[in-house]
């Protein structure tokens, strides 16, 4: 499995159209083949700070989500939303194997 954590830092003036544009993207992406999970998560100390929790089959799901019109949509949506530009790590899980 493919894990993608992507932290997003917003500027406070935009965080419910940044909840609202994410909610768009969780919505298609869990209808792609090979997205397994798409979590919105916010910090429980600056509701401004947030981060993407993403599961694939393989990387290849992945690249293939980076290409659907609705990722499209969502980074021209939200890219000026953001306080910072956002940061993306990817993982291969371990365990669950």
């Amino acid at each position: 499995m493919y894990i993608v954590f992507v932290r997003i830092q917003v500027l406070p003036e935009h965080v419910d159209a940044f909840v609202d544009a994410t909610r768009d993207n969780h919505v298609h992406s869990l209808r792609e083949p090979g997205c397994r999970r798409f979590d919105l998560l916010r910090a429980g100390d600056d509701p401004t700070r947030f981060a993407l929790d993403e599961a694939y089959d393989d990387e290849a799901a992945f690249k293939a989500h980076q290409q659907t019109a609705h990722f499209f949509r969502w980074r021209e949506l939200v890219a000026p939303m953001m306080a910072v530009p956002r940061v993306r790590d990817g993982f291969h899980s371990v365990l669950p194997a």
